[in-house]
């Protein structure tokens, strides 16, 4: 028998800085994208644009630009309501009810939440901030098993900026390969890796999926533009299934402006790399003068994962609250309050410098 899907609000979500209301934040290093557009500044040409259905599996042009540096057809690319609308499409796809998947953690909640809504068996596969936040492909080894049917990786990582090599992907892979299950890779911060990224995952495999969206590096997440792409045809028949079932189609507004957007990316994330560079030299000069904190550097993406030495969480973020500073606690991923995420790409330099200010104020309370 069928069991209803046991949804429930995540604390990632219930204490997000657009649900408290981004004016009661003075200091928001909460978030975990480059700084949100204004639509002013993007100066695009919509006239003409008929809001009509559009092509069920997206913008034909767009799907085409990112195929591209896939190395892949743009039939290989489907448009998603975002990124988490993928996520949920690949995990309903995929899993039923006491099915197992392997999931690397700490995570970013909607890849934890929906199997476990939908009844599956969730093994995580643990990063230690002992190890560097690495992954261990001995444990990797130990916890699959014949009825593994996902293998789920994030790179770089979300919340610890740790950028899995092409080799490490590869043996996940080839892992996954031998008792037929699938590996998701969710690759929205790639284009924001501080070396050169590997190959998208897609490319590597017929049994991979990659995920991304325009939410995080292009901060555009109002526009709800995402995208999964695989070499696996019966896979992406299903998906497209999927997506026609729950939206028919996505907007054509939306994905009209990515393309757009995405045209010109090269401009585009030239000031982005500036931004991001300018503001994690800061970060990373702060780190190195906290005797109370500790991390582990990221490699990529405007996240890092700090952690607490010898400290009471709940004074902290007391403290840290009476400075106006907001970061995403440890819990956001069901993680101990020791750690906190903490976003150096959302704000202005001056907002960073104020927030960091704030985090020194209460480490010394």
């Amino acid at each position: 028998m069928l069991l209803p899907m046991n949804y429930r609000r995540m604390p990632i979500e219930i204490e997000s800085p657009e649900q408290l209301g981004y004016s009661s934040i003075r200091y928001n290093l909460a978030e975990s994208s480059v700084t949100d557009v204004i639509w002013d500044d993007l100066n695009l040409d919509l006239r003409g644009l008929v809001l009509q259905y559009g092509d069920h599996l997206g913008h034909p042009q767009l799907r085409a630009l990112l195929a591209q540096d896939a190395n892949l057809g743009a039939d290989q690319v489907l448009l998603t309501v975002g990124a988490a609308s993928a996520l949920f499409m690949v995990h309903t796809a995929l899993l039923k009810a006491n099915d197992e998947c392997i999931i690397t953690f700490p995570n970013y909640g909607t890849n934890l939440e929906t199997p476990l809504a939908m009844g599956c068996n969730i093994k995580r596969l643990e990063l230690r901030f002992e190890d560097e936040w690495r992954l261990d492909l001995h444990k990797l080894e130990a916890l699959v098993t014949a009825n593994t049917k996902l293998i789920s990786l994030t790179t770089p990582h979300n919340p610890t900026g740790t950028v899995l090599t092409q080799a490490e992907i590869e043996a996940v892979i080839a892992i996954a390969t031998r008792v037929n299950a699938f590996v998701l890779v969710d690759e929205t911060y790639r284009e924001m890796s501080f070396t050169t990224p590997p190959p998208i995952a897609a490319s590597l495999a017929n049994n991979v999926i990659s995920v991304s969206s325009v939410s995080k590096t292009y901060g555009l997440p109002g526009i709800r533009l995402g995208w999964l792409m695989t070499q696996n045809t019966v896979l992406l028949e299903k998906l497209l299934a999927a997506k026609e079932q729950i939206f028919i189609g996505g907007s054509v507004l939306d994905e009209e402006v990515a393309f757009q957007v995405l045209a010109k990316r090269k401009t585009f994330l030239e000031k982005t790399t500036t931004h991001i560079t300018t503001n994690f030299a800061v970060v990373k000069e702060f780190m190195q003068q906290q005797n109370n904190l500790e991390w582990v550097e990221p490699a990529g993406g405007v996240v890092c994962f700090p952690r607490l030495k010898n400290l009471e969480p709940a004074a902290f973020y007391q403290a840290l609250q009476d400075t106006g500073t907001y970061v995403g606690r440890g819990g956001w991923f069901d993680m101990p309050d020791t750690y906190f995420r903490l976003g150096f790409g959302w704000t202005n330099l001056e907002t960073l410098q104020g927030g960091l200010a704030g985090i020194t104020t209460a480490l010394r309370r």
